[in-house]
């Protein structure tokens, strides 16, 4: 029995975690496989993911304060696109963001891209905007309480308008746009223009080359242009359907979109934006809508990981990179139906990863790592988190298949992904434009 006059032990701090870490592997990785056995040093891995739940909190909550995240507000009608941009940023589908979405104020609700805890875009937006059931004040009210709070966090932000090419009723929008240009003039707006394919002409039937050359969109776009005169910094013409729709391309526009966005946000949440983009590709070679998904969610952590891996932070080694994991494998778990926590994650990291990451300590981590706590190299950080990601979808999957998961099909899955994911994210502008 516990004496009660004893004081309980002081919680672990990360620092301490990290010394811990550093004297248990010792001055350089490499002895780790220069001295040991594979199995023992896979021993030796494995016990690097056993981390205790308030650790990867806190850690969590410092790379969260680190992270180039942008806010986007949007502000439409039903129907006007609003779910289709965010769609096309993500790539998620549509029944996922739409399970994504939380009530956040009474006539707004958030979607956080890619997970709650560690967000790089949070979408905004609002609620059955100009169907009478709420006071434009108190949208305006709200709107401008959430813009304040962003300010506070030092949070990139940026507002959309989408309007419907066939939409002329706006004084709603313009009323909401003028209010926060009055109030906040430092945020740039970006009016999308949706729903191109209403004003086709009935022999149409695909989009034309972008931009369209049609005179109906000229016009309605040039008229829509008008009437947001002085309230928005950039205008463009977008049309994002669904795959049942039959115009190719799906998200089109989607170029132009990003431009857009990356013209209006500052330097560091423009280039994590186009990061996202420029490996959108990867996640469509596949014909399994779990995996095809899983990467959706992947993509995001992997760039995370190359983003922090090259910011001097103090614990920008192995323990970021675990909780970075532990977070987007409990992400990944919720999509194939299997709710973790974060010592469930970490378990799940741990029999998945070992063996690997014990293997590849030999191979790519010394080139990048002369001591323990160095920061590991972006691309490698990158490519990693992109494999793992690929082996706990191959582990899930086997789970929803009723199947025991196998751990050699799995190291297989890993050391393909990477051996792809390390070109990849080596050069991600050579191969967006090899896609």
């Amino acid at each position: 029995m516990t004496n009660p006059s004893e004081k309980p032990p002081e919680p672990k701090s990360p620092s301490s975690w990290v010394k811990k870490m550093q004297a248990a592997v010792g001055d350089s990785l490499s002895s780790v496989t220069k001295f040991l056995p594979i199995e023992q040093a896979t021993q030796t891995v494995t016990g690097w993911f056993k981390v205790d739940e308030a650790e990867v909190t806190e850690i969590l909550q410092k790379v969260r304060s680190q992270l180039p995240t942008t806010e986007a507000l949007l502000v439409g009608k039903p129907q006007a696109g609003k779910s289709s941009i965010v769609r096309g940023l993500t790539g998620v589908p549509s029944d996922i963001i739409g399970q994504g979405f939380r009530p956040h104020t009474q006539y707004t609700e958030q979607y956080n891209y890619p997970t709650d805890d560690l967000p790089l875009i949070i979408f905004t937006d609002t609620v059955g905007l100009g169907d009478g059931r709420q006071e434009t004040s108190s949208v305006i009210r709200e709107l401008v309480g959430e813009l304040a709070k962003d300010q506070t966090e030092k949070r990139a932000q940026v507002l959309i308008l989408a309007v419907k090419i066939n939409d002329f009723a706006t004084d709603t929008l313009r009323q909401i746009a003028q209010q926060i240009q009055q109030q906040h003039p430092e945020v740039p707006c970006l009016l999308a223009v949706t729903c191109l394919h209403e004003l086709y002409p009935a022999d149409v039937t695909d989009h034309p080359p972008y931009p369209p050359r049609v005179d109906d969109i000229d016009r309605a776009f040039a008229e829509i242009q008008r009437s947001f005169e002085g309230l928005h910094d950039r205008a463009i013409l977008i049309d994002f359907t669904l795959e049942e729709d039959d115009f190719n391309p799906m998200f089109y526009g989607l170029e132009p979109l990003v431009e857009a966005l990356a013209d209006l946000l500052p330097e560091a949440e423009a280039r994590t934006m186009a990061q996202l983009l420029d490996h959108r590709e990867a996640g469509q070679q596949i014909g399994n809508i779990y995996r095809e998904a899983g990467r959706r969610y992947i993509l995001p952590f992997s760039v995370m990981a190359g983003t922090l891996a090259a910011i001097p932070l103090p614990l920008a080694t192995m323990p970021v990179l675990t909780a970075l994991q532990v977070s987007m494998v409990g992400a990944l778990g919720k999509l194939y139906g299997q709710t973790l926590n974060p010592s469930q994650a970490g378990g799940v990291v741990s029999a998945i990863a070992g063996g690997f990451l014990a293997q590849a300590i030999g191979r790519e981590l010394v080139k990048f790592i002369p001591g323990f706590g160095s920061v590991i190299a972006a691309s490698w950080a990158s490519a990693y988190t992109w494999a793992l990601g690929e082996g706990a979808c191959v582990y899930f999957g086997d789970l929803m298949g009723g199947r025991k998961p196998d751990p050699q099909r799995i190291q297989e899955a890993m050391q393909e992904s990477f051996e792809v994911a390390k070109e990849r994210f080596r050069n991600p502008k050579k191969n967006s434009k090899k896609q």
